[in-house]
């Protein structure tokens, strides 16, 4: 009796101490900057929501936030929900091949892929300097603008919308299409007046998530937005804090909420706009069978793979090409390429080596923290599912939902003073970043957790449940191992997505916890370019080998887990 209490007891610690790590990764943090705002310094004031808001600049960037926020989630919407129906509905060749490339630029930093392109286009290009296209030097690159910055916004998130329409167009109920088909309707009809609408509810929601991820993203609008003076509220509040520190955060903690409220209008606007209609099909069966491109499949084709070249291909070649040059501005030939900037950046430069073995560590540390409490959070979400485990999920799902900006701001706030009672100190130290990668990404763990834990049949752990093994046991011996695959996936996703991170980290580090992101984006408002490149490289290629790794070992994962498994 006393070993059945004893075990009760260790279940309710293990629920307890999941639901308090949740608590103090998304709610608390929230809290803490919802409480500055009102109440600063323990008393209620309106000094920093009155300064913050009576700012000309805090209206710019918002005009300027808002521009590029819809302007990039258009761009994203045509061109991801274009190749979706595309590679969905047709019978084109490569289908594995060309998903995975067009995904890679998701996966890719945004700072890495803003970067690229500079490269690609600059006047000291070395790629349009080999093909004699060069601009004259000193002229200014046509990216610096908001028109680059919605260019490239597009380009970053449409294989995110692209992720997100394919799956809804894989549950398009074969017979609706086919009875069309047998009823005389050309193939476009059938995809203007059924499948489309069909997709409405799958391009609403792509479309809210690019937004907010758009609104976000401060790697793009930094590297193309600060040399044109087009300032967005996520750059706005890093020049603040790198000019006032401290000080100013009350009223940085007012725009990083500014940046929030336009975010989750966003969301609401999208729930709304998928609620006006009633979508749902009454019945599912097989995915539809592709359409016969006939004579037109191989010019078909080889639009696709000009679009891999033109978003992928040629950016990361000219990223290469600059990576190669003994000095930005040299052209590049036989005689000047070298590879002393690699090996400047890996073996000479302190700061780019720490930077290294600290995103190295931080994204490791992120992905292994967030494989250990995913299997049991996910359990509890899927398996035990009560009113608590649904808001469970939603906390853990806000720090990855809002803007990285607004888990910054939290961030320091949080601990700008040392820990009470223990008195641990973390502000201006490695730790902070790393509390805020573990915020930020445990849902890219969680995710895959539930959905390889929906695959699988419960019988095993109900009858160890029954035989007296307690939770703890359970989770162990029997969830973890069958769920282990789709969890270390999630895991590696968490790796790729830090090891490079900007956002969060850009308003964190400090001298000696400088990550890979960071390097780059000094190195490039430095003026050095090719250093800035060649640390790009470096992140490019570890990314793309893991993609590779893990693919190898799809066939052990459950359907969905991995983003560019077709």
């Amino acid at each position: 009796m006393s070993d059945k209490i004893f075990g009760q007891s260790r279940d309710t610690a293990l629920i307890f101490l999941v639901a308090a790590v949740v608590f103090t990764l998304s709610l608390w943090p929230m809290l803490r900057l919802a409480s500055e705002i009102i109440a600063p310094n323990g008393q209620f004031s309106d000094s920093a929501l009155r300064s913050a808001l009576s700012s000309t600049s805090t209206w710019v960037a918002t005009r300027n936030s808002l521009i590029t926020g819809f302007g990039g989630t258009f761009a994203a919407v045509i061109l991801g929900s274009a190749v979706a129906l595309l590679v969905s509905l047709t019978n084109i060749r490569g289908r594995g091949v060309f998903v995975l490339m067009f995904v890679v630029p998701l996966l890719i930093a945004p700072q890495v892929t803003a970067l690229a392109w500079l490269q690609l286009f600059g006047p000291a290009s070395p790629f349009l300097k080999m093909i004699g296209m060069a601009p004259e030097l000193g002229s200014r690159n046509p990216l610096y603008s908001t028109t680059g910055i919605i260019v490239l916004l597009g380009i970053q998130y449409a294989p995110l919308v692209f992720l997100i329409v394919r799956a809804g167009l894989r549950k398009l109920p074969r017979e609706l299409v086919e009875a069309a088909l047998s009823s005389g309707a050309s193939k476009w009809r059938v995809t203007r007046t059924i499948i489309v609408p069909l997709m409405t509810p799958s391009v609403i929601g792509a479309s809210a998530l690019a937004f907010v991820s758009c609104v976000g993203n401060f790697g793009i609008p930094a590297f193309l937005g600060i040399p044109a003076n087009v300032l967005v509220l996520p750059t706005l509040i890093y020049q603040k804090l790198a000019g006032g520190g401290p000080s100013v955060l009350s009223e940085v903690a007012v725009l990083s909420l500014l940046i929030g409220v336009i975010a989750m209008a966003g969301i609401l606007c999208q729930d709304y706009m998928a609620r006006r209609r009633d979508y749902r099909i009454a019945s599912t069966s097989l995915p539809a069978a592709p359409f016969e491109l006939g004579s037109w499949r191989l010019i078909v084709e080889i639009a696709c793979w000009l679009l891999i070249a033109v978003v992928l291909v040629l950016p990361m070649f000219g990223l290469l090409l600059t990576a190669l040059v003994p000095a930005f501005g040299i052209p590049l030939s036989w005689q000047t390429a070298t590879l002393d900037n690699l090996k400047f950046v890996m073996l000479d430069h302190a700061g780019a080596r720490r930077a290294l073995v600290n995103s190295f560590t931080l994204s490791l540390a992120a992905a292994g923290f967030a494989v250990l409490v995913a299997v049991p959070l996910g359990y509890l979400i899927t398996w035990r599912s009560r009113w608590w485990t649904r808001l469970l999920n939603l906390a853990a799902e806000l720090p990855y939902a809002l803007p990285g900006v607004v888990l910054s701001i939290a961030a320091l706030l949080m601990f700008l003073k040392p820990l009470p009672v223990v008195g641990l100190h973390l502000y201006n130290t490695i730790w902070i970043i790393l509390y805020a990668y573990l915020a930020r990404f445990l849902v890219l763990a969680l995710r895959p957790t539930i959905t390889g834990l929906h695959q699988i049949d419960r019988a095993l752990e109900e009858a160890a449940q029954v035989a007296g093994a307690g939770l703890m046991t359970r989770l162990r011996t029997i969830v973890f191992p069958l769920v282990a695959p789709a969890t270390l996936a999630g895991g590696v996703l968490i790796f790729m997505t830090a090891f490079s991170e900007l956002t969060v980290s850009a308003l964190l580090w400090s001298s000696g916890s400088e990550t890979l992101g960071v390097v780059i984006f000094s190195f490039e408002q430095g003026g050095d370019s090719p250093y800035a490149s060649a640390v790009s490289v470096l992140v490019v290629l570890i990314t793309f080998l893991l993609m590779l790794v893990t693919n190898m070992f799809a066939r052990y994962l459950p359907d969905g887990v991995l983003p560019w498994r077709d």
